[in-house]
């Protein structure tokens, strides 16, 4: 009797087991039901390795390190009845799940693996909107989140739980207590790109870590008087120069170039005796965080030649360039009017002019006749 209730429970454990084999090589159990991305579960600071988009996506791949990151990505498996972590073992995705060890489970040449090192997949300040794709045999979504850049492989999942879209092979591969299965229908992880506006605000500057590096001076104009009469000639003149310079706030790749972006802050200002600050501004700008201001500058001058002399007056520029660290807000505002904020550090830079001169070069002697004596005349 204990014996035919022993095959009876073994009989049931392969039942389960054998379920997903009719999806091998094709998915006959309707949409996959996971839909949401589940919050996280436990914090952690540790430092990035690596981005997960290379266009202005805020997702990061956090290498582990004994405890999940902050704001890791995950799902509730419902067929499982846990929590999956997004995670990838170089560039193979897969998940995590604490209940089966620091491992990265995922599936490659029929086969399950367990890759350690790995990185779980980071949403920081879940600033990203982040939603599952339907798609098949190896397409792909618009905004599709790579495992790695120029690599044919995504982050999917199915019914099951989480895997892995080959492009190049047109399936979903899912690991499977040490199997590798394979689907033609599945999700794909992408990102919302319908991106209205973004706010840079809230800017605070680190001088302490300010940079400041002085430029050889530059001739922007010269003006030049030749005199070959026997007495002093006076020439007034004005010199002009009209020249860019570029305010720029580099952020990384947490800002979304192409989109309209306006930034709340004061522009530095630099002095002899340190940096200051003016009022703020509200500055916009499209495909970049650049500002450029035209500036005009004007030299007025008296120049006195001597008699049979060439004299040669150049206006001067002295450049610097400034670096300086700085925190702020960024804040997004989509289509469907949610908005997202987070923290972002980025460095300040500019090259300015600091200072114009007239810089007058010594006369130089013509080769002309040569002035009478006041007592020869």
């Amino acid at each position: 009797m204990k014996l035919s209730l022993l095959l009876v429970f073994a009989l049931l454990a392969l039942s389960s087991a054998s379920s997903l084999d009719t999806g091998n090589t094709e998915d006959r159990n309707g949409d996959p039901e996971l839909t949401a991305v589940a919050k996280l579960r436990q914090k952690r600071q540790v430092q990035s390795s690596s981005i997960a988009s290379h266009d202005g996506s805020n997702l990061q791949w956090v290498t582990w390190d004994n405890s999940l990151p902050n704001d890791a990505v995950s799902i509730y498996n419902d067929y499982a009845d846990r929590i999956d972590y997004i995670c990838k073992h170089k560039c193979e995705a897969g998940f995590y799940t604490p209940s089966e060890g620091p491992y990265c489970h995922y599936a490659n040449k029929t086969k399950t693996y367990r890759g350690s090192p790995f990185e779980i997949l980071v949403n920081k300040d879940n600033f990203e909107i982040l939603e599952w794709k339907d798609d098949s045999y190896g397409s792909v979504p618009k905004d599709s989140v790579r495992t790695c850049p120029g690599e044919d492989t995504y982050v999917g999942m199915n019914k099951y739980g989480l895997g892995k879209v080959s492009t190049k092979e047109k399936v979903f591969y899912l690991p499977w207590k040490g199997s590798e299965y394979n689907y033609k229908s599945y999700q794909v992880l992408t990102t919302n790109e319908n991106i209205i506006s973004q706010k840079i605000y809230n800017v605070k500057y680190n001088t302490d870590e300010s940079k400041i590096i002085q430029y050889p001076p530059e001739t922007m104009h010269e003006t030049a008087i030749s005199n070959s009469e026997c007495h002093p000639v006076l020439k007034r003149d004005s010199l002009s120069k009209t020249y860019q310079e570029e305010n720029r706030w580099n952020t990384g790749f947490s800002i979304k170039a192409g989109v309209e972006t306006t930034i709340i802050a004061s522009t530095p200002l630099i002095f002899s005796r340190g940096i200051d600050f003016g009022a703020e501004k509200t500055l916009q700008f499209f495909g970049g965080h650049t500002v450029v201001d035209t500036i005009t500058d004007t030299v007025s001058l008296d120049l006195t030649a001597p008699p049979n002399h060439h004299c040669v007056v150049k206006m001067v520029q002295y450049k610097q360039k400034v670096d300086i660290p700085f925190t702020a807000h960024l804040s997004r505002t989509y289509s469907n009017g949610e908005v997202h904020t987070t923290l972002i550090t980025g460095t300040y830079d500019s090259i300015r002019v600091r200072e114009v001169r007239a810089v007058v070069d010594r006369c130089e002697p013509l080769d002309a006749k040569p002035c009478k004596a006041p007592n020869d005349i």
